[in-house]
């Protein structure tokens, strides 16, 4: 199996379950539930089976989308699936925020220096844009879900904020070849 294939499926396999449960059920979020998280962890074990090491986003994505999504089973309310992307989106923002006191530079110069050679102004910008991009997105996603119905904020999860991310993501092409380090 190609590898980038192999990546997208078990990235966004789980998802497309939950798409399918969801709109074949009458948009029920409570018997969608069940099957994403049976698929996300299905495609962590598929993942670790090929790769023998599970990369720490799909873990966490996947650990956070069983305890939020057990949470939403529990006790039978919605609410603890729709503030999964503010506490995550939060936890990221809170990381770049705290980490370069634990690391002494930027956090994403950490993850990414070796691919991104940037100077170190370049890299605080980098990362203070991301870290408030990450509290704009949980701010987003509160609104969203607290003003809007139930299908509009499924949609808007999937179709609404992986544009934004993108989108904000292009804007940063002008920083980085400003600050980029020619090697």
């Amino acid at each position: 199996m190609n590898k980038s294939f192999f990546k997208f499926l078990t990235d966004f396999g789980p998802l497309a379950i939950f798409f399918l449960y969801y709109y074949r059920n009458d948009k029920d979020i409570s018997i969608a539930i069940p099957p994403l998280i049976i698929a996300t962890l299905i495609s962590l074990i598929i993942v670790w089976i090929f790769e023998k090491k599970i990369p720490p986003m799909p873990l966490l994505s996947g650990i956070l989308i069983t305890f939020f999504g057990g949470l939403t089973i529990y006790f039978n309310d919605p609410i603890f699936i729709y503030i999964k992307p503010t506490i995550i989106n939060i936890m990221f923002a809170l990381a770049l925020f705290f980490g370069k006191y634990f690391t002494k530079e930027p956090i994403l110069k950490k993850i990414m220096g070796k691919s991104i050679p940037l100077t170190d102004v370049g890299w605080e910008i980098l990362n203070r844009r991301w870290m408030f991009f990450f509290f704009g997105l949980a701010l987003l996603n509160e609104f969203v879900w607290r003003t809007q119905t139930e299908e509009f904020w499924v949609n808007f999860k999937v179709w609404g904020m992986l544009p934004i991310t993108i989108i904000f993501t292009g804007f940063q092409i002008g920083l980085i070849n400003k600050y980029k380090i020619n090697e």
